[in-house]
């Protein structure tokens, strides 16, 4: 390592786990507030805002104490974005922090071990909502700008932080880093035609580089048929029957027409592209009588390989096709059917979206991913980049704006949205070696 990079590396330090635990400590402590899950529970990021700001003011242009520029940029009552930049000397040269989210899942905690709105500490555990997902890492980069307000290096880069808001849930729209996108504050942290300008995304987990994230388009299908008595199964067309093989047919044309893509081997993806039913309801009725209608719900896990829009005209021509054709589809014994001719009925399948969202495949080829990975390999000891079809939209909008996005996260996957969640201690130390090291390595390109 070059004598100036271990200089600026000794010159930052390590984490300070006693600040870092008694920030994170007031963040959880306004979980209960942040949970996002409208229109019962709308967060007030506000809330973990003050905390970031009372720890990082003293050190910023607002106070004299330092160099930090804040920003505080709020488009709905109580729900503000935060924006912090450490200037460099280069113009242009522009390294960034995002994607730190101030809102959580929601917790009950009748179902959870401990209490999950305030911070607990069982040996290396940090256990509480949000501390995987994401106020960990919200604490987590509010210490790196801290320390580097507080040591002040002479840095190439302006590093920049933004903290986030409605991230877990974009049913009340205009809140976050759209808005940020839209109204171009974010646009400093492109890449120029020169200089490198690199973004990094905070919210996935294991320490490792998250190089792919699925689509999602998530479906519903409606299946009519004719309500009778089970005694008379000829004078019926089973609403259920229909669903089981017309969903068949479908799932089958998918992984016909959609398979395991070759890239996928090369980033890493845990699974291909994906077609199923998650829910299943149907009305109330006697066990005596055989259904006229159903609805199976489910979604479409789509590795960023295939394109979201022709996934579902395809799916839309299947249900068509069916519906054209439906005495070819399958039946379920001798007087199973989908067609009434003397009643001129015809079951029929009925196909809705929500809103769907693309993919995300990082750039292998960028400075920022292999600046990423020889940092994950001197910290951590190993790199094992990986992808998985869960779903970060946010990335892919930022990427479809020009951003050069790649994304890396400390919390516990095993423990992310989950009951009982926690992170450690040691890897968040570690992922704050890793900023460290990302930031020294980039001074030197």
């Amino acid at each position: 390592m070059a004598s100036s990079s271990k200089a600026l590396i000794e010159s930052i330090g390590s984490l300070d786990k006693d600040s870092y635990v008694s920030l994170l400590s007031k963040l959880i402590g306004e979980s209960k507030f942040v949970q996002n899950n409208p229109p019962e529970l709308i967060p007030q990021e506000d809330l973990i805002v003050k905390h970031v700001l009372d720890s990082l003011r003293p050190y910023s242009t607002e106070t004299g104490g330092g160099p930090l520029v804040i920003n505080h940029v709020a488009y709905h009552s109580g729900r503000g974005n935060l924006i912090v930049e450490y200037p460099g000397s280069v113009p242009g040269k522009i390294l960034s922090f995002v994607g730190m989210h101030m809102d959580v899942v929601t917790a009950n905690p009748d179902d959870w071990e401990f209490d999950p709105f305030s911070l607990s500490i069982d040996g290396d555990k940090l256990r509480g909502r949000g501390t995987t997902d994401c106020l960990g890492h919200v604490a987590l980069v509010t210490e790196l700008m801290k320390k580097l307000g507080q040591a002040k290096p002479a840095l190439k880069s302006t590093v920049v932080a933004v903290f986030i808001a409605s991230e877990e849930n974009s049913s009340i729209p205009g809140v976050g880093v759209d808005m940020l996108v839209k109204d171009k504050l974010l646009d400093k942290l492109k890449s120029g035609p020169l200089l490198v300008s690199i973004l990094y995304w905070i919210d996935t987990a294991d320490k490792q580089p998250c190089v792919g994230t699925g689509g999602m388009i998530p479906w519903k299908l409606q299946f009519t048929g004719k309500l009778f008595h089970s005694g008379l199964a000829h004078k019926a067309i089973n609403a259920m029957e229909l669903a089981m093989e017309g969903l068949k047919e479908i799932q089958a044309r998918f992984y016909r027409d959609f398979p395991p893509h070759p890239q996928e081997e090369v980033y890493g993806f845990a699974t291909p592209s994906t077609m199923k039913p998650t829910q299943w309801c149907y009305p109330a009725g006697g066990i005596n009588q055989i259904p006229g209608e159903c609805t199976v719900s489910g979604d479409v896990r789509l590795t960023p390989f295939y394109d979201v829009k022709e996934v579902i005209t395809k799916l839309q021509e299947y249900v068509d096709d069916i519906n054209g054709n439906i005495e070819r589809l399958e039946t379920r014994g001798p007087v199973s059917k989908y067609v009434l001719p003397d009643e001129n009925l015809r079951g029929r399948l009925t196909l809705s979206f929500d809103e769907a969202s693309a993919g995300v495949a990082c750039n292998l080829d960028s400075p920022g991913f292999h600046v990423l990975c020889k940092a994950t390999e001197e910290v951590v000891g190993h790199v094992k980049p990986y992808s998985i079809t869960g779903t970060l939209p946010l990335i892919r909008d930022l990427q479809d704006e020009g951003f050069d996005v790649q994304t890396s996260g400390y919390g516990l996957m095993a423990t992310y949205h989950a009951k009982n969640e926690y992170c450690l201690l040691t890897d968040m130390c570690q992922g704050f070696d890793v900023f460290i090291r990302i930031i020294s390595q980039l001074e030197q390109v």
